[in-house]
């Protein structure tokens, strides 16, 4: 229990808007000492995903938590998994670490959207498999609220309005696996080879599911700064 509370203290330092001000160590580093009792590395570890791993979460909590449930305290809680697995992962890292690390959020996820919503309630289309585990897919309702998130202008709310109706029809339409690759990449940055790697198919087909499902956006988006550059074929 003394562990849990000085790994929480130590956690909340991180949460409340730690930069690193130098590069961090290089991870396999930071691992092994945090897997050796330094909770500063892995503070440290932590800190240095944090901004990703919230775009995550709050792009794929449940609508329906959403004031509910903080993200920082899913985050918090995931640390907690962290803290716990870590030694299992370095002693035969099965990926990547943050490919692993985004796992460890997004089944801490899944756990607080089981216990917080009613089984019968749940639409178990809304989860997909990350390698061995869940996680809580983008729903279209969110993706298109993220996306239309992007348009800085508020004197356009009328125009909002109705293009959010547009661009949640056209992502309802879209197979769920490219409603993926386009929160994968272009909200969670995601690499196309992490993509591939995360959803199971080649790095040709990451790369043309989520060109293909881009170009069908920017019909709807063409003022989202930044939307066009990533239509181009090829992006890494």
């Amino acid at each position: 229990m003394a562990r849990r509370r000085r790994t929480s203290a130590t956690l909340s330092q991180s949460l409340m808007g730690n930069s690193m001000r130098d590069e961090p160590a290089s991870v396999d580093d930071l691992v092994r000492r945090a897997v050796e009792g330094e909770e500063h590395a892995l503070a440290e570890l932590f800190a240095h995903y944090r901004d990703r791993l919230g775009r995550m979460v709050r792009l794929r909590l449940d609508r329906r938590l959403q004031g509910r449930v903080d993200p920082s305290d899913v985050l918090q809680e995931a640390y907690l998994d962290l803290a716990r697995k870590l030694p299992g992962y370095a002693s035969k890292p099965p990926m990547p670490f943050f490919l692993w690390l985004r796992l460890v959020v997004a089944e801490r996820l899944l756990r607080v959207h089981r216990q917080h919503l009613d089984a019968a309630a749940r639409d178990v289309g809304r989860e997909v498999s990350f390698y061995r585990g869940s996680s809580p897919q983008a729903s279209s309702v969110s993706l298109a609220a993220h996306l239309l998130g992007e348009v800085t202008s508020a004197s356009r709310a009328a125009i909002r309005v109705e293009r959010q109706a547009r661009l949640q029809q056209l992502l309802d339409a879209m197979e769920p696996i490219d409603r993926e690759v386009i929160a994968l990449r272009h909200f969670e940055e995601l690499t196309n080879d992490q993509v591939a790697s995360v959803l199971g198919l080649s790095k040709a087909a990451a790369s043309k599911r989520y060109v293909r499902a881009m170009l069908r956006l920017k019909a709807v988006l063409t003022d989202v700064p930044g939307l066009a550059d990533t239509t181009e074929a090829g992006t890494p």
